[in-house]
């Protein structure tokens, strides 16, 4: 898949472009839905599927005060677009000056930019533009002026209720790996770049990977048996996610971190992704470290039980 930054710098050899658009948080079953609606258009007219998204939230921006957490990373979003087999993926830097322009503003530009579109596919509740200007209907407005066909596909239902980012965040919080799976259309990961701790696993003897997870929405705290996919290697993990109750600290901050088993190695600013295995128990305080150390020794040989 070809990662570009501008439309103009699609190269279409004179082929028409079948656009999808969207902010696609978790590529759920919904978001595969318009992505490969569009790879089909593409197909039949003999064109190219181009995938539109942005590298943040827009709320980011324009609400800071209401950014959702997200469901996946930057690179865990991109990974899973092009394994739908979009042929070009445009990703835009959402701020200020972009924030601006107004839904028929950035439709008409795109068209100048990228020639000849022969259809655009998004949610059929898609609103976009300064103000949220822009929706469907005026999508297909500006489709009959400038000869492109509009796609507004509808939610996809699982339960008897709309497969949505919202209902995955939820899920997630709830610890409900099986149904957030099941929406997104493959199995629950975590990821981030592991950077540096203050080495305190280390020094009880269990070093973990501290994952930075900054903005993203996280399982119940507790710990967890994994996996950890990291360059390319699936290791064994035991995974932690909470405030370290016992451990005093300025700010109660969250901590993931994933203590690899059978691994000896350098893994900072490598990004790790964490499948879940099944919970192994709720977070506690301990009244002493070494009733901490106890117990993670039988939070390993609990995990090497449980793969």
């Amino acid at each position: 898949m070809n990662l570009i930054h501008a439309a103009t710098d699609l190269k279409t050899g004179n082929r028409k472009v079948c656009l999808a658009i969207g902010f696609f948080d978790g590529v759920h079953l919904g978001h595969q839905q318009i992505i490969r609606q569009t790879i089909a258009d593409a197909r039949q007219h003999g064109g190219l599927a181009l995938v539109l998204t942005f590298d943040q939230h827009p709320n980011t921006v324009v609400a800071p005060d209401r950014v959702p957490p997200l469901i996946y990373s930057l690179p865990q979003k991109l990974r899973a677009i092009e394994s739908l087999g979009s042929d070009a993926l445009l990703l835009l830097r959402f701020d200020r000056a972009f924030s601006e322009q107004t839904g028929e503003g950035f439709i008409r530009q795109l068209t100048r930019d990228l020639d000849r579109i022969q259809c655009v596919c998004v949610g059929a509740d898609f609103v976009f533009g300064h103000k949220r200007s822009g929706n469907v209907a005026l999508l297909k407005q500006l489709g009959g002026e400038l000869n492109f066909a509009v796609h507004g596909i509808a939610a996809i239902s699982l339960d008897g209720q709309a497969v949505s980012s919202t209902r995955i965040r939820e899920a997630v919080r709830a610890g409900e790996f099986d149904a957030t799976s099941q929406m997104l259309g493959r199995t629950y990961s975590l990821a981030g770049k592991v950077v540096r701790g203050d080495q305190f696993g280390a020094r009880l003897g269990f070093p973990t990977a501290n994952l930075d997870v900054t903005g993203l929405v996280l399982p119940p705290n507790g710990v967890y048996a994994a996996q950890a996919l990291v360059q390319g290697k699936t290791h064994r993990a035991v995974l932690n996610i909470g405030h370290r109750p016992t451990v005093r600290q300025p700010t109660a901050t969250i901590h993931v971190e994933a203590h690899l088993l059978n691994f000896a190695g350098d893994l900072y600013g490598q990004e790790m992704e964490i499948t879940f295995s099944g919970k192994l128990r709720d977070e506690q305080k301990f009244a002493t470290l070494d009733d901490l150390k106890a117990q993670i020794v039988r939070d390993v040989a609990a995990a090497d039980r449980h793969f």
